[in-house]
């Protein structure tokens, strides 16, 4: 499997490097078909006082899913080995599910009369969660502001997927976040997959009577 180190402020030197590549020898058996493994580590520093901290991202290409993991520590080795046991994890539970599956298919299914999905656990979002959503209530931090904020929100853009519930979670695992967002390919709504308890997880759709430049020339 090839491996690509980058550092972002920070030296990446052969002894990272080597220690990486004993390191993904534990990734290795539940990643038959990967391809690459590209290694990112960021080195942070902040105002304020607050320690200097180092971030290492991991993505694994290959036949499949891009499958991400992401730690941060103040030294880099420990990150690194963070990491890699965070993405061995979410393997390892990929593999299971898929292991799973087959010997107990899932029995989700989309009801055309009520619309309504049947065999996975959903709960309906809150009136308040969905107005978060739809409004952008949450205040973002601008890097180029001069005012100091411990919070750091950053904002990735990503092309829009069409797929099932059941891909969504399946690619909610294998990133190892606790949402996941995608376009719905039975409703065409834009949609978030998130975690619940255990193996629970719940959907959150977003719907609308007409596209805003409709209503407001109504």
């Amino acid at each position: 499997m090839e491996t690509s180190i980058v550092g972002v402020g920070v030296g990446i030197t052969d002894r990272f490097r080597t220690v990486v590549e004993e390191k993904i020898a534990r990734v290795q058996p539940f990643a038959a078909k990967a391809q690459r493994l590209d290694v990112k580590v960021t080195h942070r520093a902040y105002r304020g006082g607050r320690v200097p901290d180092e971030t290492v991202e991991l993505t694994l290409v290959g036949k499949g899913p891009v499958v991400r993991a992401e730690a941060v520590d103040g030294d880099k080795f420990v990150a690194l080995d963070l990491a890699v046991d965070k993405m061995s994890e979410q393997l390892r539970r990929a593999k299971e599910k898929r292991v799973d599956g087959r010997q107990h298919p899932r029995g989700a299914h989309f009801e055309k009369v009520s619309g309504s999905l049947e065999g996975i656990d959903v709960e309906p979002a809150s009136a308040d969660i969905l107005h978060a959503v739809a409004t952008g209530t949450v205040p973002v931090q601008n890097d180029e502001e001069a005012a100091y904020s411990p919070v750091v929100i950053r904002t990735k853009n990503f092309d829009a997927e069409w797929m099932t519930v059941e891909e969504a979670v399946d690619r909610m695992e294998l990133v190892g976040h606790d949402f996941f967002l995608f376009v719905d390919v039975r409703t065409d709504h834009p949609s978030v997959v998130y975690r619940r308890k255990g193996w629970d997880y719940g959907v959150i759709s977003l719907t609308a009577q007409a596209p805003p430049s409709e209503a407001l020339a109504s």
